[in-house]
């Protein structure tokens, strides 16, 4: 219930209309106590304000006429589109012709339209400008930190929504992820068990592993290096079950810092591609050279892969998941501070990445 007293009311003092009526109210109020003299009080008097009071509201009107012109003419013509010369020179004319026609108003025609009261301009031609000037002034600088502020907000706003945009998206990718590799691995088990292999018990460790870190720090931000690492160890570790001992598996690492940090499951779906695209059952001499360095600056990544003859490479699926996965993660989570290159020979597949940290 508070919450919904406190949005109407910040709805109710935001409004445009409520702004402009709190404005001059205010500014009804000050040049009354202006006009009045310095011995005026409200409430001490009640018939000897009335003609202090009918000059204010004239006068007011004379500046609220100006000031209309400024904010919702001269302003949007010519201050916005950057007229600056054209604005300045409108801005002039608005405070000496409205000076002007306030003093022709209380000299000359006033008598006409209120024939029972004497007014006369309680000021000079030069007074009356010094009050349409400070007036001008005023109001165009709420207006402008107005849309200030409000142009702020809608940029934070719009920033907001960009996040929330992109990560919902980066939990659609890590989504594609993860079942992914799972299925894979699983067809891993599959393969053990229906052999009745002594390696079932072990691959169903590393597998325990894998799935103990999707469930605990899949979900993080960023997780320190030396953890990918281990789960890129897993995963080659459980892989290694259904390749023949004719293939080459290498996996390098050169970490200068304990603890540098990355994305969880960022270089994965790399060397499931490699996997999937290069080293398989009935290929023989395949291979697959992995490298992964990391200081406090960057991280590098190097993958490659012999490729079978019927390799068809996630990259020229558009839609598939694998390298345009990673590309698409890449530039949600390091736009501008990553290299994502890729290398495709006749019978080699390599790719590279750079991330500046």
């Amino acid at each position: 219930m508070q919450q919904r007293i406190k949005h109407y009311f910040t709805r109710f003092f935001r409004s445009s209309w409520v702004q402009h009526i709190l404005f001059w109210v205010l500014a009804y109020f000050i040049l009354l106590s202006i006009f009045a003299g310095e011995n005026y009080r409200i409430l001490d008097d009640i018939f000897n304000p009335i003609v202090d009071s009918i000059y204010t509201v004239i006068f007011s009107f004379t500046l609220f006429l100006a000031v209309t012109a400024n904010l919702y003419v001269s302003i949007p013509l010519l201050l916005k589109k950057k007229h600056y010369f054209l604005y300045i020179l409108s801005f002039l004319l608005l405070i000496l012709g409205f000076s002007l026609f306030n003093q022709l108003l209380f000299d000359k025609w006033i008598d006409y339209i209120l024939p029972d009261f004497y007014f006369i301009s309680y000021y000079d031609f030069w007074d009356i400008v010094l009050f349409f000037t400070v007036f001008l002034i005023v109001t165009t600088l709420l207006k402008l930190s107005k849309e200030w502020f409000e142009l702020f907000e809608d940029r934070e706003k719009a920033a907001r929504l960009e996040k929330e945009k992109a990560e919902a998206e980066l939990r659609a990718l890590m989504g594609q992820i993860n079942p992914h590799f799972l299925f894979n691995s699983l067809n891993v088990l599959y393969n053990l068990a229906l052999k009745a292999s002594k390696d079932t018990p072990g691959a169903i460790v590393k597998l325990s592993d894998i799935l103990r870190y999707v469930i605990y720090k899949a979900g993080e931000k960023e997780i320190f290096l030396k953890s990918e690492i281990s789960l890129l160890q897993n995963y080659i570790d459980l892989q290694r079950y259904r390749i023949d001992d004719n293939s080459s598996i290498s996996f390098e690492t050169s970490i200068s810092e304990d603890d540098v940090s990355a994305v969880p499951m960022l270089f994965l779906p790399l060397v499931e591609n490699a996997f999937k695209h290069g080293i398989k059952g009935t290929v023989d001499h395949g291979f697959i050279n992995i490298y992964l360095s990391a200081s406090k600056d960057k991280i590098d990544f190097i993958i490659e892969n012999n490729k079978s003859a019927d390799a068809v490479l996630d990259q020229e699926k558009p839609s598939g998941i694998g390298l345009k996965n990673i590309a698409d993660r890449l530039q949600l989570i390091y736009p501008d501070k990553h290299h994502f290159e890729i290398f495709d020979k006749d019978d080699k597949f390599k790719v590279k990445l750079t991330i500046l940290l």
